[in-house]
């Protein structure tokens, strides 16, 4: 078969790295209105900062059907955009002495073996942590939002892990997700851009096979 000028392209909702950055994004929503002032600097650049990562993943894979140098610069944006925001969850938790957790944390592997299909799951995965999880370090007692047990602006006595550490940590874990996902994205489409080059590279190869 002739080799189309303008290949298919677009279908990003079938990108797992989409499905999950479109999680972290909706998640990280919620997770701002609840936990970080909503007038404040943090919150705006936090959601901006998911959106920008569902946003340029989606145009990267629209641009690609008549530019793959576009497709990576914006999967390479989307990448950058969810690191930006991965720093903003490390210190909403370190300024309020709340615990990172490890890589070996067995809630981590939790969340990813129940790959989330969207905020609910997430939100759900949270309060079920919350009340299993027993509580080492103590809530923040700042003006920053609640960071206590479900419906409470948080208690010094509360036997369980503060919902903003849990939350905050699992929005971290879908974020390394993502980003893993992504990383594995741009090698692909890094190699396919060295291999058969882009748009230019393609109009010469059409014309040159319908003038044969």
């Amino acid at each position: 078969m002739d080799e189309p000028l303008i290949p298919q392209h677009g279908g990003y909702r079938k990108l797992v790295s989409f499905q999950v950055a479109q999680v972290v994004y909706d998640f990280t929503v919620r997770f701002c209105d609840r936990f970080v002032e909503r007038r404040s600097r943090t919150h705006d650049q936090m959601v901006q900062a998911a959106r920008s990562g569902v946003q340029n993943i989606a145009e990267g894979s629209q641009a690609s059907g008549t530019s793959k140098k576009t497709e990576l610069k914006l999967t390479n944006v989307a990448r950058a955009s969810l690191e930006e925001l991965r720093l903003d969850y490390q210190d909403f938790l370190r300024q309020r002495n709340l615990p990172l957790w490890d890589h070996h944390d067995p809630r981590r592997q939790s969340l990813v073996d129940l790959r989330p299909p969207d905020a609910d799951a997430v939100a759900a995965w949270v309060n079920a942590q919350h009340h299993t999880t027993p509580h080492h370090t103590p809530p923040s007692t700042g003006s920053t939002g609640s960071t206590g047990s479900t419906g409470s602006t948080g208690s010094t006595g509360s036997t369980h892990a503060p919902l903003a550490e849990i939350a905050a940590n699992g929005a971290l874990v879908l974020i390394a997700v993502a980003c893993s996902l992504l990383e594995r994205q741009l090698a692909t489409q890094a190699s396919a851009f060295e291999s058969n080059g882009g748009f230019t590279e393609r109009l010469y190869r059409v014309r040159k096979a319908r003038l044969s």
